[in-house]
């Protein structure tokens, strides 16, 4: 029998084998935790739920002021108690949300009328496709004014300025 039937076998009691399943968590979970209270403000988040309440203070005892129904919205983080954010949201609203509502992934929404998805970094390159304001995607490679977005797969270069997010 190898070393992890040991370990998650029946030769150790059920205590212990429950205490090493929680210290393998704790040695997974807490590094992410200590980075992300340890992150400069401001900086870019999204919401990471199909539904979060944003509150008017650090804790579940404050009331909902909003509640978002859009996974992937990007937020900017603007000042951090315990597990909870101060964020402010793409129209200027500020709120608290707790971590385990929000993502590190990079977003940004479409802020223009209408923007335009190129093959490349430049105008000059193919058209892909054309997208409307509020549109939310991802974004990664930014790079001068033009960053890779991607809509639900869909993916092409837009102007930085014409979103809001993590750009930077």
């Amino acid at each position: 029998m190898n070393r992890m039937g040991y370990i998650f076998g029946t030769h150790l009691p059920f205590c212990s084998r429950m205490l090493f399943a929680f210290m393998m968590t704790v040695a997974c979970v807490l590094p992410h935790s200590l980075y992300a209270q340890a992150k400069p403000t401001p900086y870019w988040a999204s919401i990471s739920v199909g539904e979060a309440r944003m509150r008017v203070g650090p804790s579940r005892d404050y009331p909902a002021s909003w509640i978002y129904r859009r996974k992937g919205l990007p937020v900017k983080v603007v000042q951090v108690h315990n597990n909870w954010r101060k964020v402010e949201d793409p129209d200027g609203t500020q709120g608290w949300m707790h971590v385990r509502l929000l993502s590190s992934a990079p977003a940004a929404m479409v802020i223009a009328e209408k923007g335009a998805i190129y093959e490349g970094r430049t105008k000059a390159s193919r058209l892909i496709y054309h997208v409307e304001k509020g549109v939310v995607g991802t974004v990664r490679d930014c790079k001068g004014d033009w960053c890779l977005f991607d809509v639900e797969g869909q993916r092409g270069f837009l102007q930085a300025s014409t979103l809001w997010g993590a750009t930077d």
